[in-house]
């Protein structure tokens, strides 16, 4: 296997990313052939610090729109993106980022290159994204691009369109349709509940933290079955932290988010949502 080259760039992105330290960053790199992913689980499996694993620290520059049809049964959630906040801040740019958006509810748009099609005023979008990355002198694109489908479904728009959501909820309830997806934007569920973490996600966590056990030298000698069961406990503390009816309420940290949709009405409920961040 060909070994990739770990740049002074590379360790810095990696630092910026998980808090850890340079050489820590640079072992990790090493060890994982540049793979970043890999990186901070092997940086998390070695104890180390890894303070925003899901933040948007490493987020670049541009504009995230979510909005709903008419209806509220449809929402889609579109990041623009470019290279510098000083065009993102641009008012022509956010302009330009809203006026595909609309374009994409208007012309019940299901993934990018189907938006790329879309005409606005007689020019395709993809052309139009070319003029003004001619006019503006910068790289941009349509570069993420989500759909929600429900029988009521609410938007939020967060940091000054920097993160954009979507809640797809099975009944209308604008008021508690808001609060979640700023929940959503504030504190990044991995899934709507423990029962829709995928596999892949859990099955990775699990090797992370009984790693962790492992080199924990207060463990040296433990069976396995006890690192196995101590495992599930952080597996448990993962899910609480994680997925979103199991989160603390942002707005009434006594309740978790399912309680407060209980509260709200206790045949609520959330079906899907989306997250949009830039980056």
């Amino acid at each position: 296997m060909s070994t990739v080259a770990i740049t002074a760039a590379d360790i810095n992105k990696l630092r910026q990313m998980t808090g850890a330290g340079m050489m820590d960053c640079r072992k990790a790199l090493t060890e994982t052939n540049g793979d970043f992913e890999a990186a901070v689980d092997w940086l998390r499996k070695k104890g180390a610090k890894v303070a925003a694993l899901r933040g948007d620290r490493e987020a670049k520059e541009g504009v995230v729109i979510a909005q709903t049809t008419a209806d509220n049964k449809t929402g889609i959630a579109v990041c623009i993106s470019c290279e510098t906040d000083f065009v993102s801040k641009n008012a022509d740019f956010v302009a330009f980022a809203q006026s595909i958006a609309d374009a994409a509810i208007a012309n019940n748009v299901k993934n990018v290159d189907e938006l790329n099609n879309v005409a606005i005023n007689g020019a395709k979008i993809a052309d139009l994204v070319n003029d003004k990355l001619a006019s503006i002198g910068e790289k941009i694109g349509i570069s993420k691009f989500e759909r929600v489908d429900a029988d009521y479904v609410a938007s939020y728009i967060h940091g000054a369109n920097r993160i954009g959501v979507l809640v797809g909820m099975n009944k209308a309830a604008a008021e508690a349709g808001r609060d979640v997806a700023m929940q959503i934007a504030a504190m990044n569920p991995v899934a709507v509940s423990a029962d829709a973490v995928p596999a892949a996600a859990i099955e990775r966590e699990r090797a992370i933290v009984t790693e962790q056990i492992k080199n924990d030298p207060k463990m040296a000698g433990k069976p396995d079955e006890m690192i196995a069961k101590i495992a599930e406990g952080k597996l448990n503390a993962f899910f609480k932290e994680s997925t979103l009816l199991n989160q603390a309420f942002v707005k009434d940290n006594g309740k978790t988010v399912g309680d407060y949709l209980k509260s709200v009405d206790s045949s609520l409920v959330v079906t899907e949502f989306k997250r949009v961040a830039l980056g």
